[in-house]
């Protein structure tokens, strides 16, 4: 039996279909850290981070937010249930920025671990945000 020389991604958030192509090996952020999977890849499932999801079509590498959730990998197939997910294009960069900064403010004014978890999962999310958008369009 001949391995699968590609992989069909989907990617669905709450709002519905974020995603579905044909990619040729994608990158996201397990809960326990970042993991890979190519064509042929061992049935898994895997709980999901904060951060960017990358998947290559030919040499073009394109980029996702992912804020929690659940991936299932299979050998010729990867399907994300996200609970938040975002195209690099539908980013609004100077709204992130903005959220970056009050995310800062809000981090400077923790004066015990009260609050501290719900400021950095805002921080996370705003630099993930940024660095998505500027990585996708080469900034």
């Amino acid at each position: 039996m001949a391995l699968p020389t590609k992989i069909a991604l989907e990617i669905v958030t709450p709002e519905g279909l974020l995603l579905r192509e044909d990619v040729d090996e994608l990158v996201a952020p397990g809960a326990a850290g970042y993991f890979g999977v190519r064509p042929g890849h061992t049935p898994l499932m895997a709980a999901l981070g904060l951060g960017e999801i990358s998947y290559r079509r030919a040499e073009s590498w394109r980029r996702l937010t992912c804020f929690s959730g659940w991936c299932e990998v299979l050998p010729d197939r990867v399907n994300i249930l996200a609970d938040i997910g975002e195209r690099a294009e539908d980013i609004d960069v100077d709204r992130a920025e903005e959220a970056l900064r009050r995310a800062e403010e809000r981090l400077k004014r923790i004066k015990d671990e009260e609050g501290y978890t719900d400021a950095h999962v805002a921080y996370v999310r705003a630099v993930t945000r940024l660095a998505v958008a500027r990585r996708q369009h080469g900034q």
